[in-house]
């Protein structure tokens, strides 16, 4: 357990980082779950509208440091292909 009063200050940022983190991870996820659903289900009207979202929500994780820019774009470009691909 923490002895110094800078440690336990620590603890408590750390604590709540670690909530935040957690929050937008399990957002994100949801996210993209929700878009893959829609495509498998082949729903294109609400694939293309959860795209744009997704799309939004992924670039927001790459400024708040949950994911790596590189695994974005990869997201990013896997989902816009299965989209686009979608027999309108």
């Amino acid at each position: 357990m923490a002895n110094h009063k800078s440690a336990e200050k620590r603890v408590r940022q750390s604590a709540r980082r670690n909530e935040a983190n957690r929050k937008n991870r399990s957002r994100l996820r949801t996210e993209i779950k929700k878009l893959r659903a829609a495509i498998d289900a082949g729903e294109r009207t609400e694939a293309q509208s959860l795209l744009t979202a997704t799309v939004s929500l992924i670039d927001k994780s790459i400024q708040k440091g949950i994911i790596h820019r590189n695994a974005a774009a990869r997201y990013k470009s896997r989902l816009t292909t299965n989209v686009n691909g979608m027999a309108g």
